[in-house]
């Protein structure tokens, strides 16, 4: 549901993060751009509403004012929403990837 409402919306760049294993605050990560912070925003608003439609129970949202970087706790699914500069930044798929791909070079 997350992952429609966010096409639906024309996010940027979408990725789904498995958590499982690898920390114990959700089951999974969604990391998506917007184009602007009124994208962001409104793509922010939007999923909310959706979540709370369909679970009846509101997700905790942060960053909503600014909407550089929108933070969206709906349990069992975190999902961060950027506007790109701030997502190239803070880069963190790049942070939850660890061990998913094997190590180069020589320790």
């Amino acid at each position: 549901m997350v992952l429609s409402s966010l096409d639906d919306d024309q996010a940027v760049e979408t990725v789904s993060i498995p958590l499982a294993g690898k920390s114990s605050i959700a089951d999974y990560m969604v990391v998506a751009s917007g184009k602007s912070t009124r994208q962001v925003a409104s793509m922010a608003q939007k999923l909310s509403e959706k979540i709370k439609a369909e679970f009846g129970r509101s997700p905790r949202v942060e960053g909503l004012p600014t909407a550089d970087w929108v933070l969206i706790d709906a349990g069992d699914v975190i999902v961060h929403l950027f506007r790109p500069e701030v997502r190239t930044f803070y880069n963190l798929e790049r942070m939850w990837a660890f061990g998913d791909t094997p190590a180069t070079g020589n320790a």
